[in-house]
């Protein structure tokens, strides 16, 4: 099979090889997936550069999101749960960016009758991220005001039509107004552009003063949302995709009776794994619902030689929704 092999520390995602490998077998407890899609993440950059903070042993393949159909099943496999020839979704921390995985069937999922292939690529991370934040951590109510920041984005997209299936209010904060339109289309109420300087103005005129309830916040703009957030607001920290992680004033949160939480959806399996299965339950009934609806960025990039240039596009942040690139120009055999 073919997949992309690191074997040191890169300069630049454009180094990235393709290379021929032996396909893996599956062992106790794993499944064999042939890829049809690899959902594409920033951290992928960070990982092949050495700069995340899982540092896999040389030689990898990068890529965590994947979708699929299951190609063999390990004997230690409950045959009740998947069998030769499932759609499934799932995630590795490495293995995605190439044509087969072996992964363990604990970490896949069937592939909701209502998504494609491409749709379930970007699943597996983003939306149970977002549930998280807004459930979990903020505990959003209907009627509220919700900011999501970078709602263009993956977990942004999610967060969007998560607030909205809970019936809040959303206000969709994206970096460019040509973003608006993919904003508007998922159910925003409201679209604002964050690198205007009077973005929080227009925040709490849209709140008639009030502010926001609850910010959804992966960027980095917590100190500037302190601005515009209402009494008692709940500001939920999802990431730093500005690059810098924030010093915040505690005295803007103290007067305005501001909770400030932060969610990891990774340590969840250590820490409270009890509440995966809820998460993942409810996001199953929205989806048959057909209250969230995963948006893949256009074109989507095809073959392996293509990650790079997804990658590219993110990192210029060119891209909404989940980017995807399908491994296999043609039909690919073990």
């Amino acid at each position: 099979m073919r997949a992309i092999v690191v074997k040191s520390w890169l300069k630049n995602p454009s180094d990235m090889e393709v290379r021929d490998v032996l396909a893996p077998i599956p062992t106790e407890g794993e499944l064999l997936v042939k890829i049809d899609s690899a959902g594409a993440n920033f951290f992928d950059i960070l990982m092949v550069q050495g700069k995340y903070q899982f540092k896999p042993p040389f030689p990898f393949t990068p890529g965590a999101e994947f979708s699929g159909t299951v190609v063999r099943v390990a004997d230690s496999v409950n045959s009740t749960q998947f069998k030769v020839g499932d759609r499934v979704f799932g995630s590795n921390p490495t293995g995605a960016y190439a044509e087969y995985i072996a992964v363990p069937a604990l970490q896949c999922f069937h592939i909701p009758s209502t998504l494609s292939f491409e749709q379930a690529a970007g699943l597996y991370i983003t939306y149970p991220t977002s549930y998280a934040a807004l459930v979990l951590r903020a505990q959003v109510i209907p009627g509220e005001w919700v900011l999501v920041h970078a709602a263009a984005g993956s977990v942004g997209i999610a967060a969007v039509q998560i607030a909205k299936a809970l019936g809040a209010r959303v206000i969709a904060a994206v970096g460019s107004a040509s973003k608006f339109d993919v904003c508007w289309a998922q159910g925003a109420d409201h679209c604002i552009n964050y690198r205007e300087p009077d973005w929080t103005n227009k925040v709490l005129d849209l709140t008639d003063g009030m502010g926001a309830n609850v910010i959804f916040d992966p960027v980095g703009l917590v100190e500037k949302s302190l601005k515009c957030v209402a009494w008692n607001g709940r500001v939920v920290v999802v990431g730093f995709a500005a690059g810098s992680i924030e010093k915040i004033s505690a005295n803007r949160i103290l007067l305005k009776n501001v909770a400030v939480t932060g969610v990891h959806w990774g340590a969840y399996v250590l820490n409270e794994p009890e509440r995966i299965p809820e998460v993942w339950d409810a996001l199953f009934k929205m989806a048959e619902e057909r209250k969230i609806n995963p948006v893949v960025y256009t074109p989507v990039y095809h073959g392996l030689e293509s990650v790079k240039d997804a990658l590219k596009a993110i990192a210029n942040r060119e891209t909404y929704g989940k980017v995807v690139v399908k491994p296999s120009v043609v039909s690919s055999k073990l």
